[in-house]
């Protein structure tokens, strides 16, 4: 995980933020959009990137990343620890 994530999740507000964006009408179809296709074009999206492309507040684009990787993590070590 980045620098730049990993300085989120230290914050006392980052549960009031995962909080927050959960209630945003889009942010499953955007997690979605993020998952399926922008990372796959570049894994090495920022939240600064995904603002831009999608028009999303950085907040938003902080838990969506932060979920993903997490996600892809926990499916890695899953995998590997299966064998």
């Amino acid at each position: 995980m980045s620098v730049e994530l990993e300085r989120y999740l230290e914050d006392p507000l980052w549960p009031v933020l995962v909080e927050v964006v959960h209630a945003l009408t889009m942010y499953r179809f955007h997690k979605r959009y993020v998952s399926n296709v922008l990372l796959n074009e570049n894994p090495d999206t920022t939240p600064n990137d995904l603002c831009t492309k999608l028009k999303i507040p950085l907040g938003e684009a902080v838990v969506i990343l932060h979920e993903i990787r997490s996600e892809g993590k926990a499916s890695t070590e899953r995998s590997t620890s299966g064998k």
